[in-house]
């Protein structure tokens, strides 16, 4: 027995929405002229910075949603040793990518020169650990991840230096140089994405009811986390590493009110995420209509999309840089672009336009053959 589709529908429009929106930050990534980080308000736009904050909600509603979709098969016909051992298994895998497959598509490298280790590697281990905890009652799991989002902030001030257990788990953008000329760049952290997806699994008996409590129960979560970002944040007491400042203009204080840290994600990025997402899945309950329906596509193939979007991205840009520097352009690595390389948003935006409208009849071809063929099991891997 399947979930019912009115909710099968919501969850599946949030997610793909969230993919969507991802998308915009790699084809950033890949085709601004903007070198700089776009939060960086001494230098960044309105625009440029606005770009960057719409993408914060995609790794956070991603991970919550990936926990919410373990517990709901587990109410439909799946053991918890069932479920533990496919958590297992498909975090192992998403390792796997990581570490193969997606860091091609950011790096064209296969000398293994550099492997930046980002959300599909927090999302594996996340459900390594989710393996574990299942077998604990769904509300005590749910416990144990707000708890591992609202604590993790106050080690903030703590640093184990050269200890690699722990830079794994909360120390951004840690190197570790595993041979002269091949290094690993911890930018997911793993705190508190455990938390975030224990959270998200420990939710699903909140979220497995009728639609219409269901929503009321979504839209009241969602206007507390905002109420307690809000309040939060304007005390500067805890939350978040980087406290917010009186800024040149109205709007610009306003961008370092809700500029928080993302690597590893405070209390109150997540809480800035996830609060409005709350709301949007409640109001995605009456979902219908076209764009809903090519949404749902797209988050009924999360993976499949992730692992055909960089390679495209970084192929067309690629294309661009060859076409501008000739055989130059293929000496340039990833975090290390001319100056002159670039667009301006409204290129980078159209550049979106068009990698989601060539990846949309795939991941439709794929999400049907999903459908079709539910007797293969290594399909729900992708």
């Amino acid at each position: 027995m399947g979930q019912p589709a009115e909710r099968t529908m919501s969850i599946d429009v949030l997610r793909g929405f969230v993919m969507v929106l991802m998308a915009i930050d790699h084809v950033r990534d890949f085709f601004s002229n903007a070198h700089f980080d776009p939060t960086d308000l001494d230098r960044t736009t309105p625009a440029l910075f606005l770009t960057r904050l719409i993408t914060h909600f995609c790794a956070p509603v991603f991970c919550f949603l990936a926990g919410t979709g373990a517990y709901l098969s587990s109410t439909h016909g799946k053991t918890r040793r069932a479920l533990s051992w496919f958590l297992l298994t498909r975090g192992l895998w998403l390792v796997v990518l990581e570490l193969t497959l997606v860091r091609f598509g950011w790096t064209f490298d296969l000398g293994y020169h550099f492997t930046p280790l980002q959300v599909i590697w927090s999302l594996g281990w996340s459900m390594i650990a989710l393996a574990g905890l299942v077998f604990l009652p769904v509300r005590m799991v749910g416990v144990l991840g707000v708890a591992m989002i609202a604590l993790h902030n106050a080690f903030d001030g703590y640093h184990a230096g050269g200890a690699l257990f722990w830079r794994i788990l909360h120390e951004p953008f840690s190197r570790i140089v595993v041979a002269p000329g091949h290094t690993f760049l911890i930018i997911y952290p793993l705190i508190p994405w455990i938390g975030v997806m224990a959270a998200g699994y420990g939710a699903g008996s909140f979220i497995d009811t009728t639609s219409e409590l269901r929503r009321k129960r979504l839209a009241l979560l969602g206007a507390a986390l905002i109420v307690l970002f809000v309040v939060l944040r304007a005390s500067r007491v805890y939350g978040d590493a980087r406290p917010w400042e009186y800024e040149r203009s109205v709007l610009f204080t306003v961008f370092s009110f809700v500029n928080t840290t993302k690597y590893p994600p405070s209390l109150l990025y997540l809480a800035m995420t996830l609060g409005p997402a709350f709301l949007a899945l409640a109001a995605l309950e009456r979902a219908k209509g076209t764009l809903a329906t090519a949404l749902a596509t797209f988050g009924r193939v999360p993976m499949f999309f992730y692992l055909l979007h960089l390679p495209l991205i970084h192929g067309l840009a690629g294309v661009v840089a060859y076409a501008r520097y000739g055989a130059r352009a293929f000496s340039f690595g990833p975090m290390d672009l001319p100056d002159d390389y670039g667009f301006d948003l409204p290129v980078v935006y159209l550049v979106w336009a068009l990698v989601v409208a060539m990846l949309y009849p795939a991941c439709r071809w794929f999400s049907a053959l999903k459908q079709r063929r539910r007797d293969l099991t290594i399909l729900s891997y992708f």
